[in-house]
């Protein structure tokens, strides 16, 4: 029964993988819309013909792997339950030490371990990838220390969630997706509020904006909007990345508004007063504060339909995936299926709430600035260094793009420009 299940899940995976590559290069058309040809979202009136090859390229691939690499994990992680590697990390946990306190941290480890080792070769091929087509820039040793840096990171949050959870369900086994939840809320706000100054700082360093003229121009338009900041910060990515970004993250006193270092050597002082406009909207609207209730309202769904279907699967197949029970710690990597299927499942709802605060963003700021030009031509150069995909498709569109494809948003603002112009 375990050689077929597993049979028939590999063969799900290949079908599931070959459709996507189906969709991707051959059933998904690129090309523009008609009435978009010739204006100034059309990539061909500021890519060359390279460019645009690179682009198509580039994107394809880049997407099929996204595509290919989460239900990778369900795999994977089926495939651990189903042929006893679960079981065989308990029980090396057990033989390790006689504290049960330690059998948990040591079961962890060799879970984390061998699904860090399953999923490298995908990991690896995409940096490679991207190092082929010069968006990454990052040497081979660089990229291990962030790899690695990951990985203890994850296993540390998993290790103070995972006990925790364990215990709940061994005290409370209808409640305990609710206990876990009402746990997670002061845990969310914490990790959120430590991000920047705590983790972000291990893979780059941050420091106050050093083009002093321009920190004056933007704490101006943050003053402006009654934003009571003090420094921006800039980070060093240009030794990872060709591509260019700005964000704001943290909560309370810890929020900052940050742009990468290749964003300010790519871009005019114009363009840059654009997009701190549209970080300083999401820090005004309290996008992060909407982002966070929106991710807790979720995940209490989320937890609840993960307790349901734990108790299903346990019940109906706990013999071929050998484990006896939901409480016990053999059953960890039959969590982390479900959680991984059911975010992947709200996707596309969580990134049409995403889409939608950064049309807001886009719109505040093109009526902070009053430039247009600078506006439209700052994501021109956006698609230029990411070799960004201006039209993508639906699927894609609906679950990777946490912002409006680069046609929606050059559109937008070239009929702000028109409107304007007349008046």
């Amino acid at each position: 029964m375990a050689r077929k299940m597993g049979f028939f899940a590999v063969l799900a995976y290949i079908i599931y993988g070959l459709f996507f590559y189906w969709y991707l290069f051959h059933f998904a058309d690129p090309k523009l819309p008609f009435e978009y040809e010739g204006t100034k979202a059309d990539p061909a009136t500021f890519l060359n013909g390279r460019e645009l090859m690179l682009s198509e390229e580039y994107s394809k691939i880049r997407n099929l792997l996204f595509f290919l690499s989460t239900p990778f994990e369900w795999l994977l992680y089926f495939l651990i339950l189903l042929f006893g590697f679960s079981k065989a990390f308990k029980r090396w946990a057990d033989q390790s030490v006689k504290y049960k306190l330690l059998r948990t941290p040591i079961y962890l480890f060799w879970l984390s371990l061998f699904a860090y080792l399953a999923t490298f070769p995908l990991n690896y091929m995409s940096y490679t990838f991207s190092k082929s087509y010069h968006i990454s820039t990052q040497s081979f040793p660089s990229w291990m220390k962030d790899e690695l840096i990951d990985f203890w990171l994850n296993y540390g949050t998993w290790l103070i969630i995972v006990p925790v959870l364990y215990w709940l369900m061994k005290k409370s086994n209808k409640r305990w997706w609710l206990y876990g939840w009402l746990l997670s809320i002061p845990f969310t706000l914490f990790m959120t509020f430590i991000e920047p100054v705590v983790i972000n700082p291990l893979y780059n360093d941050f420091y106050p904006l050093k083009n002093k003229e321009l920190e004056t121009k933007i704490l101006a338009l943050a003053h402006q909007a009654h934003i009571p900041a003090e420094h921006v910060f800039e980070v060093n990515m240009a030794k990872e990345t060709n591509s260019m970004n700005a964000y704001v993250n943290g909560i309370g006193s810890n929020a900052r508004i940050v742009l990468w270092d290749t964003t300010l050597n790519k871009l005019n002082d114009d363009q840059i007063l654009f997009i701190m406009a549209h970080e300083i909207c999401h820090y005004v609207e309290k996008h992060i504060y909407w982002g966070i209730g929106i991710y807790l309202v979720l995940s209490l769904f989320g937890l609840y339909i993960t307790y349901r279907l734990m108790n299903w699967v346990s019940s109906r197949w706990g013999k071929e995936l050998k484990m006896a029970d939901v409480k016990d710690i053999r059953s960890l990597p039959l969590f982390f299926m479900v959680i991984s299927m059911l975010m992947f499942a709200s996707s596309p709802f969580t990134n049409f709430i995403s889409r939608y605060e950064e049309n807001r963003a886009d719109r505040y700021a093109i009526e902070l600035t009053k430039n247009p030009e600078a506006a439209i031509t700052s994501f021109q150069e956006l698609t230029r260094s990411g070799l960004s995909q201006v039209n993508p498709p639906l699927l894609v569109k609906i679950f990777r793009y946490t912002h409006p494809s680069m046609l929606d948003r050059i559109s937008k603002l070239e009929e702000y420009e028109i409107e304007h112009r007349n008046k």
